[in-house]
């Protein structure tokens, strides 16, 4: 009796491991895992993340989900947030290309960029007719955003190499938020000349019938560097990266697919950076993307181009990437 009580007890167990093992077998071994805490800008930018962040929404919903929560936080401005970057409050942020050098030397070294989000978003608008080539400007106010960061610095080199003092021969009005320039813009009764990022430049266009573009500065960059400009790049904590390698690559795998699934398409992708408050209107959010540049590259490519691209603010302003292009360990390489 004892022998057969025995080999029952042995064949309970034998089942129990195989139960187990099996189980095992059927869960993703090494799943990555992380809570990341994401600042997103109104614009650009973010409009590449709205995939991401709509299944993050579905997966947090999921009792059975395991694998990485992102939680998206939008803002007005970088400066906003640029301090909590720093104060460690985020573990990742979509900004300007040229803050992300300077955030790096401030924090010494404990800031990398893993992406580029956004290439060229700039146009040159205005109410009259008279601005044709860039040496129009000359003697004109211009009203812009984004002192301190990619637009302050992308006007300047393109007046500059097109023979124009940016302190002497134009006045640059800068203010806080784009939504303030199209408001002057919408009021103008005489010429106003602005600069505007996408999607701001087509809600003011949708808006207002007075308002035309007069310059792409993407195209205007090219006809006087050999250099990509960028506008926007995604940064990662180091201290967050060292602790969760295998959830960042994840991410960034994620992020690349919301990219694409952004690009093609355009009639979900538009609705979806409505609802997340990136853009107001879906209307306009479905006539601004296709000009935003969207993009995520990443690897040996977005090195060359991003260190290539500081490398001409740096030419320009050394303060501008905060003293000196960064050097390798700058770059996320995965």
């Amino acid at each position: 009796m004892k022998k057969i009580l025995s080999l029952a007890l042995a064949l309970v167990m034998s089942l129990g491991i195989f139960t187990a093992c099996s189980n095992e077998e059927k869960k993703p071994k090494d799943t990555p895992s992380a809570t990341f805490r994401i600042a997103g800008l109104k614009g650009p930018t973010t409009m590449g993340m709205v995939q991401l962040m709509e299944n993050a929404e579905t997966n947090k919903a999921d009792e059975s989900y395991k694998g990485n929560i992102y939680n998206v936080e939008m803002f007005g401005t970088a400066q906003e947030v640029a301090p909590l970057l720093i104060q460690g409050e985020l573990d990742v942020a979509a900004i300007p290309a040229n803050l992300a050098a300077t955030l790096y030397a401030k924090t010494k070294g404990e800031i990398q960029v893993a992406a580029i989000n956004t290439l060229g978003v700039l146009y040159m608008v205005q109410t009259g007719d008279s601005i044709k080539t860039v040496a129009d400007l000359k003697g004109k106010t211009i009203y812009t955003t984004g002192k301190g960061t990619t637009p302050e610095y992308t006007l300047r080199y393109i007046l500059t190499k097109n023979g124009i003092d940016p302190d002497k021969d134009v006045t640059i009005e800068f203010k806080s938020e784009a939504t303030e320039v199209g408001a002057i813009l919408s009021a103008a009764s005489g010429e106003v000349i602005a600069m505007l990022p996408q999607p701001y430049v087509s809600s003011v266009l949708m808006q207002n019938e007075n308002v035309k573009v007069a310059l792409d500065m993407t195209e205007e960059w090219g006809k006087v560097s050999d250099h990509d400009m960028i506008t926007g790049v995604l940064v990662v904590r180091k201290e967050f990266l060292k602790e969760n390698k295998e959830a960042f690559a994840k991410f960034i795998s994620d992020y690349e697919t919301s990219t694409k699934f952004v690009e093609d398409n355009l009639d979900t992708a538009a609705a979806l950076v409505a609802k997340y408050g990136i853009v107001g209107k879906e209307a306009m959010a479905k006539k601004a993307i296709p000009q935003c540049n969207i993009t995520c590259i990443t690897g040996e490519d977005m090195k060359a181009l991003v260190s290539d691209y500081l490398q001409v603010l740096a030419d320009q302003n050394p303060a501008s990437v905060g003293g000196g292009v960064p050097d390798e360990a700058f770059y996320y390489m995965g």
